[in-house]
């Protein structure tokens, strides 16, 4: 049996081949390369090499005996020794081992083993059909030449491209135009509909809009009725005719101004009112991964307030309501829990 030809077949589809008790043939891959000196381009390769410490039976080459002859593992194991002795016995005698298109065997002076690989085929399989060829360099090529004469002007660009300019002169001013509109007014914001990406919290709020807005608008009566009351305690009532507090713009809505809350220590910025604690508990989460440290409060009315921090001045407490606006568009200031 030709085993030489079994290893052939093994190196085109594995990098490493060994041959029980006298080595292994490895497959080491080489890029695609360009000679400049010569101008020969060079395919990818598998170089063969050989290193006899690569002599313990791994049963690639044995399986492969046993399926080709249709033999058991003992018997194609006893192919494969034969093969073996007969190339030592080759090798004692001083003569050469050869493998047909992977290399030749020998022993040098001292006695050792060498190898030396067949360069002329390519174990490589994307090489295939792959061959060197040498390219020699463009003479009496004037680049100068090329360049003035893709430079000359042809009639029918001229017009596309003074077509292209007409178009852009009509369409860019109507497009800027309309930019600074929907930026500097409100004309497309007054068809927007503010909605929550949670629908849950946005039922919630539909719901409890109106309890929201009558009781901000107790809290800044009640404040402003006891303010009047200490006054009067205190004797300093005028004789100016007392009137009740207006409450103008109670409601709070996306770029609304906050209503005025008159002494107050404490200003509360809420984010959301709900009658479900689970729901106030996801817009908490929700405050907390934003890096805030939310606080959640039971209001008179039952419902379930998130207050996403506190200030004691109320600029400061506008300015932090207006930049929640955004992920919070029904967020207002409370002058109490």
């Amino acid at each position: 049996m030709d085993v030489t030809a079994l290893i052939r077949e093994l190196l085109l589809g594995h990098d490493c081949v060994i041959i029980p008790g006298f080595g292994g043939f490895i497959g080491n891959y080489t890029p695609a390369r360009i000679d400049k000196i010569t101008g020969t381009f060079y395919p990818p390769v598998k170089l063969i090499s050989f290193n006899r410490n690569l002599n313990h039976n791994d049963g690639l080459l044995i399986k492969v005996i046993s399926e080709k002859k249709g033999l058991n593992y003992g018997d194609a194991r006893n192919i494969a020794e034969e093969f073996v002795s007969g190339i030592r016995k080759k090798l004692d005698r001083g003569e050469i081992a050869e493998f047909e298109k992977i290399g030749v065997f020998s022993n040098n002076k001292e006695g050792n083993l060498q190898f030396e690989p067949d360069t002329t085929v390519n174990y490589h399989p994307d090489s295939f059909g792959l061959e060197a060829f040498t390219c020699s360099p463009l003479e009496n090529y004037d680049l100068r030449k090329r360049i003035s004469g893709n430079g000359i002007n042809h009639p029918a660009r001229q017009y596309k491209l003074r077509k292209y300019i007409w178009r852009a002169a009509v369409i860019l001013p109507i497009a800027a135009a309309l930019v600074y509109v929907s930026v500097e007014t409100d004309f497309f914001r007054n068809k927007i509909e503010t909605v929550s990406l949670n629908p849950l919290v946005t039922a919630e709020l539909d719901n409890n809009k109106a309890v929201v807005e009558q009781e901000i608008a107790a809290n800044i009566i009640n404040e402003s009725i006891s303010s009047i009351d200490e006054s009067k305690a205190s004797g300093n009532e005028s004789n100016d005719e007392i009137v009740n507090p207006v409450i103008e713009n109670t409601t709070p809505s996306i770029g609304s101004s906050t209503p005025v809350i008159e002494n107050v220590s404490t200003y509360y910025i809420i984010t959301g009112s709900f009658k479900s604690v689970e729901n106030a508990g996801k817009q908490v989460s929700q405050l907390q991964s934003e890096g805030f440290n939310p606080e959640l409060i039971t209001a008179e009315n039952g419902f379930y307030r998130v207050c996403a921090l506190k200030c004691n001045n109320l600029s400061a407490a506008v300015s932090k309501k207006d930049s929640l606006l955004k992920k919070f568009p029904t967020a207002w200031i409370s002058g109490k829990k």
